[in-house]
């Protein structure tokens, strides 16, 4: 086991977030430890973890970003890549290399947890995923269909993924599809057509609540459709400006929540928003709406 390894989160932690059924293994490749069974789960309550997306720092450089999500209390981060001018993944990749970046998540004592490859896509990042200890690459989907073409599209897109899957193999990571206004994966009975459709344990869904509301669905029964096979999840509301962020905005997201702990959801809770305010205003937003966060946890599971 590397030191890099030895200071990661906890692998089994939350590969039972893995969809299918299939055999869990760490993403080094070894068995789950005994100790880890349903049964010891079952005894704990749903512990909610929360990462923060680099680009609310994007005006920043890599390092003083992983600072501030670091002193913000964050376990984990998630490095964008170039939507919206973010410098962050590109940096990573061009001058610090994984040994470079696995150093600076070390200093910040942050888990590496996913690349956000709109831009540049998976591929370009995947040799540096795996460099820096593996991890979850979220990307889209494909454009939107017709309601009765849907599972049809569904199988074709996951098909036509199997070079990325290949690679999440190599380089010991895992492919998370996000839903989007306007694209094949974002209503109810995409997801439906998804999770039927998937039986690679390398791939899964990334769920941004803020689609979800756009279209007049639930989030919850988003949650639930999606279930073992949800990867990554935004904390993310529907709203203008700040209040897309949990406890600035409208919704009341105890029933998200519920909805994660009774699934089992076992990665990651990532409040979020776009169009970034500056660093000092968007880390008293994030403070206050990890805040929140942690008080709709409390209500939910006790």
């Amino acid at each position: 086991m590397t030191n890099l390894e030895e200071h990661r989160l906890p692998r089994r932690r939350f590969l039972s977030g893995i969809a299918g059924g299939a055999a869990a293994l760490s993403l080094s490749g070894l068995p789950l430890a005994e100790a880890d069974t349903e049964a010891s789960a079952a005894e704990e309550p749903w512990r909610m973890r929360l990462s923060c997306s680099s680009i609310a720092f994007s005006s920043l450089s890599i390092e003083d970003a992983c600072k501030r999500i670091a002193d913000l209390g964050f376990e984990a981060i998630d490095v964008w890549s170039a939507h919206a001018g973010c410098p962050h993944l590109d940096d990573a990749l061009t001058r610090l290399g994984p040994n470079g970046l696995c150093d600076l998540l070390e200093k910040n004592k942050l888990e590496l947890y996913t690349f956000s490859v709109y831009r540049g896509g998976y591929p370009k990042y995947a040799k540096l995923l795996g460099g820096a200890g593996g991890g979850v690459a979220v990307r889209g989907s494909t454009r939107k269909c017709k309601p009765e073409e849907v599972a049809a599209k569904t199988k074709e897109f996951i098909e036509s993924l199997k070079p990325e899957l290949e690679l999440a193999e190599k380089y010991d990571s895992y492919l998370a599809i996000e839903n989007h206004g306007g694209a094949l994966l974002n209503t109810l009975d995409s997801f439906k057509a998804f999770v039927d459709a998937n039986d690679n344990p390398r791939l899964g869904i990334a769920l941004a609540p803020y689609h979800i509301q756009a279209g007049g669905e639930s989030v919850e029964e988003a949650i639930a459709i999606a279930g073992k096979q949800l990867q990554f999840f935004y904390a993310w509301q529907k709203a203008p400006g700040a209040k897309q962020l949990p406890g600035v905005g409208p919704t009341d997201c105890v029933p998200w929540i519920s909805a994660l702990a009774k699934a089992e959801y076992a990665w990651y809770v990532n409040p979020f928003m776009h169009h970034e305010p500056k660093p000092d205003e968007m880390s008293r937003l994030m403070k206050k709406s990890c805040k929140y966060l942690e008080d709709c946890h409390k209500q939910a599971v006790g």
